[in-house]
């Protein structure tokens, strides 16, 4: 799997046709520029004989932009209109929530309708157009993986629409591609498209709880986990949605301030795209995101020890 960010390796259907305008539009002013410097070429030559101006007004003046960009108009109407169209119907639909800086996904499980929520990671099954329901929490984002489809803006209050469709299996990397803030250009993401089997084998698992510490390191970490109050603003489900957490769950889904982080541990990033995930960065992150991401709104721990903090760590890395 390779994780490309480029509208040059078009791995979707609308991505193809971006790609084929990006060539045509390229190639096409290119040869209208050496046309013209070679008519500039011609015409400051000594030798050269006269034009009458009628020629040149006729023929480069209104013949030539006329047919160059009837000919454009009418090809880019036609293939434009072979763009997958924004619609929810007979698609499969994801919600996703622009934030600073970050990117909520969520999913409805077919088995039991309940509402899945992950992070910063959108996974589709491969050959099958997916929906898109797109909006913001805080300012003006926008949504683009360059191998699959165009970009898309996401407005607070407002919902929008993008369809992609992934014609072989790979990891895309997308990005935020709307100035949204201080950490605008660390707001990046994964598009992970799966054969159907292998997608309802992540969705199920995606749908269970959080697994369960069973071993003095684990247990060490996720009491430190709710010691700390992460759950104010994340949420483990399995964990702080039992007694006496509730209400703490409660005040997380009113809040959301943080990524769900049922299985964080099976992600490939943390950060939206800043840090590969693992033990040490996670450390690192919880230790002083500050540092890392400037701005972000998750505060450091300075008074946790190293042993504690390793422990924190293996236990997020074991959700997986």
């Amino acid at each position: 799997m390779n994780d490309l960010q480029s509208v040059l390796h078009p791995a979707g259907a609308d991505a193809a046709i971006i790609h084929q305008f990006t060539w045509v539009l390229f190639i096409g002013g290119t040869l209208i520029f050496v046309f013209v410097m070679a008519l500039l070429a011609l015409a400051m030559r000594r030798q050269a004989r006269p034009v009458r101006p009628g020629i040149w007004l006729f023929g480069a003046g209104i013949a030539f932009p006329v047919v160059v960009l009837t000919a454009l108009l009418a090809w880019s109407t036609w293939r434009s209109a072979q763009l997958a169209e924004q619609t929810s119907h007979k698609a499969m639909s994801i919600s996703v929530t622009g934030k600073m800086w970050w990117w909520e996904v969520r999913y409805r499980d077919p088995a039991s309708n309940r509402e899945i929520i992950t992070a910063n990671e959108i996974h589709i099954p491969v050959g099958e157009p997916v929906y898109l329901g797109m909006t913001a929490s805080d300012v003006i984002h926008s949504l683009w993986v360059p191998a699959l489809a165009g970009k898309r803006d996401m407005i607070p209050g407002r919902v929008t629409g993008l369809t992609l469709r992934a014609d072989k299996p790979g990891v895309y990397r997308g990005q935020c591609a709307e100035y949204c803030g201080e950490q605008h250009a660390r707001m990046a993401f994964h598009v992970i498209a799966l054969p159907r089997a292998e997608f309802d084998a992540w969705l199920a698992r995606r749908a269970q709880p959080a697994l369960p510490a069973d071993t003095t390191v684990l247990q060490r970490g996720r009491d430190a986990f709710l010691a700390q109050q992460c759950q104010a603003c994340h949420t483990i489900r399995g964990v702080t949605d039992v007694p006496p957490f509730s209400q703490q769950e409660r005040i997380a889904d009113t809040s959301r301030l943080g990524p769900d982080l049922t299985h964080v541990g099976s992600r490939r990033e943390i950060a939206a795209g800043t840090l590969r995930n693992h033990r040490g960065t996670l450390a690192g992150w919880i230790a002083d995101p500050q540092a890392i991401k400037p701005g972000v709104f998750m505060p450091p721990t300075p008074d946790l020890d190293g042993e504690t903090l390793r422990a924190m760590a293996t236990y997020l890395e074991h959700l997986k």
